[in-house]
């Protein structure tokens, strides 16, 4: 299998510096550098399961890594970004397939589905998101300002306060807390928890966690005014926050499954 995913790699490796180029520059997509160690982590626990299939070849999977092909060639004839590069993942996942059979494919289907987390949405579905994301924030830090006797009025994404005038932009709709945590909740459910439907609960868990708490991170914003440095420790100390609560929503859970009765 090393010859066929050299030559996968070889193909598609413009695509890839370009997505690489990205992680480093995009800050909703520095994870991008972390998801590789991550995916090949979790492969390498399961290489003695791997190393005992005997390969059974699937010629769907060729079929599969064929469509691939069609996809990146269309997807670059478009300038569609987001269709040439996930071309790439239904080339690989195609070529398991075909060269390993179902039982590899099986295995590894989990660290391919991590893969999605190296690519970015695309730009229009970035955008319908990131607005109402934006809106919420700054309209529950209006109404939590207001709640405890800070003056402030909201136009749109905007907070008029009486010490500041503070804008919403899109780096604070929440969306890059949202991605990390979403695939940290699904990293940690593979290493702490065996059941297949605890990821995928603690996956939707993140979409409330991480909007509720990038609402807090604009509320103390408003309320301290924090900027430069102090702004960046801010968003850290909520993330992990976040991130606390989505270990703690799990513990919760386990407790009722194993509760008796």
């Amino acid at each position: 299998m090393l010859w066929p995913g050299l030559l996968l790699i070889a193909v598609y490796a413009p695509l890839l510096a370009g997505l690489a180029r990205q992680w480093s520059t995009d800050p909703d997509m520095s994870h991008g550098f972390f998801v590789l160690p991550v995916v090949g982590f979790v492969v390498w626990r399961r290489r003695v399961e791997l190393a005992a299939i005997r390969p059974v070849p699937n010629w769907w999977g060729l079929a599969i890594a064929g469509l691939g092909a069609v996809q990146m060639l269309l997807g670059t004839l478009t300038a569609q970004v987001f269709i040439a590069r996930t071309a790439f993942l239904v080339s690989l996942t195609g070529a398991v397939l075909f060269l390993g059979g179902m039982r590899t494919l099986r295995i590894v289907a989990f660290p391919l589905l991590l893969l999605l987390f190296l690519f970015p949405i695309p730009a229009i579905v970035y955008a319908r998101i990131t607005l109402p994301l934006q809106i919420f924030a700054s309209a529950t830090a209006e109404t939590v300002l207001n709640w405890i006797g800070i003056p402030c009025l909201r136009e749109g994404n905007i907070l008029e306060l009486p010490h500041q005038r503070l804008s919403v932009v899109e780096a604070c709709s929440g969306i890059r807390s949202l991605f990390s945590l979403a695939f940290l909740s699904l990293v940690y459910a593979y290493f702490f928890d065996q059941r297949v439907a605890m990821r995928w609960i603690l996956l939707a868990m993140t979409v409330p966690i991480a909007i509720a708490a990038n609402a807090a991170r604009v509320t103390l914003m408003g309320l301290l005014g924090a900027q430069g440095a102090f702004h960046i420790f801010e968003g850290w100390v909520l993330f992990l926050t976040a991130l606390g609560l989505l270990v703690a929503v799990h513990r919760l859970l386990g407790r009722w499954h194993h509760a008796p009765g």
